[in-house]
């Protein structure tokens, strides 16, 4: 009979990597004899074996890492019984009591085997640990029974729970395209153990057919995710923040519907995108989002998303945080009408500002933290407040600060090696494109005799 040492978990992200190859540090359990008074008195601890990186001389050095305390004769039986081998002949995992080859088994030890530790070998590691816990909050938000009741097993060789389940572990552990899980991720992983599952559920075709059976269940994912907030982490629904972003496509996109080109938030007008709207609570927690056309306007959003809310989730008293470029003026009257009675805290836009200004010069601070103070004024149903913090300066100055400094030294590499006129016009550009606002606060003069020509 041979048995061979299984590690089931792989390598753990936490060990320290390892310079050289062929000198891989290792730890094992020390037990030293009992020279305590008293007799079958322990101490085991925890060595770490390498070599030393001297230049001239590689000699091995053992530290202990870590003493595990003092074990008598019973707790030192009960370790021995919860290493697992895997028995090459049986084809099947067994208990076992490994011993280094350098010490004799015990008398008292059943099914032990002496191991020859300076030829044991790491194969195959993979990460164990986040994807578990990726899996575990998957359990833990009973997204299985959700999926089973939505995607119900039939003629495939894997449900499509387990597919899912491996797409959404991927994307909070590694991020990546279907693609690469397909090709490296799953691999390098024990999602294989964690999902009972074969290399079937990693098929590059059924990662894509998988997401198709989604689109259908958002709406009630995010119910169901909601109810599940708020049992587990008692989640605040009162306060959601609303935004939009986009993402731009590089293709010509042709089967894409939705791909428009519009505001390009990512300075790309050229490239067509699409709008993404979201609405997350204070926790980050998302309740809703839609994928808009790629020219839709801003402002054209905010009613929808609120009859969305409403018809999901009920109506409440809900405080909506946004940018000022999101509402209008109709939406925000509509907003306070009697029967919505719906709170909101948006910008105020820069017209309404030079018109209340005069109002508010005259209004004292009121402090609310160590470095914020605010001034309320209250006129027409809204109330108008006008914040000043130290922090907030502070940073502000010392990002101005930041691109003035790296302006300067832009400028004075010019001076230093004096370029043509037209490449020193360019780099002025680029320079002041660079530094924004903090360009203002240098004057530039281009002298005709000194510019190369």
């Amino acid at each position: 009979m041979s048995a061979t040492p299984s590690f089931e978990n792989g390598c753990g992200e936490d060990l320290p990597p390892s310079n050289r190859q062929n000198d891989l540090p290792f730890c094992c359990f020390n037990v030293p004899p009992a020279d305590q008074p008293k007799e079958g008195r322990k101490v085991p601890s925890l060595l770490q074996r390498g070599r030393e990186p001297t230049p001239h001389l590689r000699k091995t050095a053992q530290r202990t890492v870590l003493y595990l305390g003092e074990i008598n004769d019973k707790q030192e039986v009960a370790w021995r019984s919860t290493l697992k081998v895997f028995d090459e002949d049986l084809q099947a995992p067994r208990n076992l009591s490994l011993f280094p080859e350098d010490r004799e088994i015990p008398p008292d030890a059943l099914d032990s085997i002496q191991v020859k530790l300076g030829q044991m070998e790491l194969r195959r590691p993979r990460l164990f640990g986040n994807c578990w816990l990726g899996c575990e909050l998957w359990h833990q938000l009973e997204l299985d029974t959700f999926w089973q009741q939505k995607l119900p097993h039939g003629r495939e060789a894997v449900s499509w729970e387990k597919v899912l389940q491996l797409l959404v572990v991927n994307r909070l552990v590694a991020p990546s395209s279907e693609f690469h899980v397909h090709r490296q991720w799953f691999l390098s992983t024990a999602m294989d153990e964690l999902l009972q599952v074969d290399f079937a559920v990693a098929e590059k075709d059924r990662l894509y057919r998988c997401l198709d059976r989604l689109l259908e269940h958002k709406q009630d994912l995010f119910v169901w995710l909601q109810k599940k907030w708020s049992d587990l982490f008692h989640a605040d629904f009162e306060v959601l923040l609303y935004d939009l972003t986009s993402t731009y496509f590089e293709g010509e996109m042709e089967h894409n519907l939705k791909a428009k080109r519009g505001y390009s938030r990512d300075g790309r007008p050229d490239c067509l995108q699409v709008v993404i709207a979201l609405v997350v609570t204070t926790d980050g927690f998302p309740l809703a989002y839609e994928v808009m056309n790629g020219n839709t306007i801003d402002s054209t959003t905010l009613s929808w998303f609120l009859d969305k809310i409403e018809s999901t989730y009920g109506k409440a008293k809900r405080m909506w945080v946004m940018d000022r470029g999101i509402p209008t003026e109709a939406v925000l009257a509509e907003m306070r009408a009697p029967s919505r009675q719906i709170s909101y805290l948006v910008g105020t836009p820069k017209s309404r500002i030079s018109k209340h200004e005069k109002l508010w010069l005259d209004l004292p601070w009121q402090k609310v933290r160590d470095s914020v103070e605010v001034k309320l004024y209250q006129q027409d149903g809204e109330l108008y407040v006008l914040a000043k913090s130290d922090g907030r300066q502070s940073k502000e100055i010392a990002m101005r600060r930041k691109k003035l400094f790296r302006l300067l030294v832009k400028l004075r590499a010019m001076r230093r090696n004096l370029p043509s006129r037209d490449q020193l016009l360019m780099r002025l550009g680029a320079a002041k494109t660079e530094a924004g606002r903090a360009f203002g606060f240098v004057t530039v003069r281009v002298y005709p005799r000194l510019a190369k020509k």
